[in-house]
C-alpha cells in the first residue's frame, strides 16, 4: 500500500470542523490523521458487517409478524 497522500477537499459542518480542530490540537495530531483513522474504522466496521451478512445468508428469513409471535411464545412480550 502506498503511503503517498492525496489531497482532497472535504466540506464539514462548522461544529464538526471546530471539534476536529480542537481534538487535533489536544491530541497533538493532524486533522488529516484523525480523519484517516475515522475512515479506516468505518470501513473496517462495514467489512465486519458484510462478513456477518454473508455468514447468515443461508438462514431462513422470518417476517415481522412471525418474529413477534416467536417473542410472545418465548415470553419476551
Amino acid at each position: 500500500m502506498s503511503t503517498e497522500a492525496i489531497r482532497s477537499t472535504l466540506y464539514l459542518e462548522p461544529g464538526l470542523h471546530q471539534a476536529l480542530r480542537l481534538k487535533a490540537a489536544t491530541a497533538h495530531r493532524s486533522m488529516s490523521e484523525i480523519v484517516n483513522d475515522a475512515v479506516r474504522a468505518s470501513l473496517r466496521e462495514d467489512e465486519e458487517d458484510l462478513a456477518a451478512f454473508s455468514g447468515r445468508a443461508k438462514e431462513k428469513t422470518m417476517s415481522y409478524e412471525q418474529f413477534l409471535a416467536k417473542l410472545k411464545a418465548d415470553g419476551a412480550l
